[in-house]
């Protein structure tokens, strides 16, 4: 499963949720009929159970969006706190050097010189761009995720190639 958000909260008093994504273009998830919901972003895919998608457009500065079978707040309620996800050939294709943070998490990461920094555990939603967490098992660097630092990711290879120093 490829996690695409969260609900954070009931919107309103007709079942609509607001959601929290985790990625750059959430209103090409409107193109999957069906989203999965989950209290546990790292459970197995049948744990998830599937909702038919009835709308999903951005109101004010977030996201809302309603869900069949979901027709109240109090339905609503009980969905706060559910991450919101699809299997990977459900999604939509990316483009070209565009990832889901799926993809990325549990690459290497070494520097230019070829040093291993660590694996990537997780990103980092920061406003203005993305952040590699980049943990060794003994330090944790925060790489941000854009041209400047970032030389190549290969997934492939499963390695991203970045400009970093050990010691930062």
């Amino acid at each position: 499963m490829i996690v695409m958000g969260r609900i954070i909260a009931p919107y309103g008093i007709k079942g609509w949720v607001k959601i929290h994504p985790f990625g750059d273009d959430p209103l090409s998830w409107k193109k999957m009929p069906r989203w999965w919901l989950c209290q546990d972003d790292k459970a197995a895919e049948t744990s998830w159970q599937a909702y038919a998608l009835k709308n999903c457009r951005f109101q004010g500065k977030g996201l809302v969006a309603s869900l069949e079978g979901i027709d109240d707040r109090t339905a609503a309620e009980s969905l706060k706190g559910c991450y919101i996800a699809a299997p990977r050939e459900a999604m939509p294709p990316t483009a070209e050097d565009e990832y889901y943070w799926a993809d990325l998490i549990g690459l290497a990461v070494e520097n230019a010189e070829g040093e291993p920094l660590g694996t990537v555990s997780t990103l980092i939603s920061a406003g203005a761009h993305d952040v590699l967490q980049v943990n060794d098992g003994e330090s944790e660097h925060l790489i941000p995720f854009v041209p400047a630092y970032v030389d190549k990711v290969d997934t492939d290879a499963k390695v991203i190639r970045v400009q970093w120093q050990k010691d930062w």
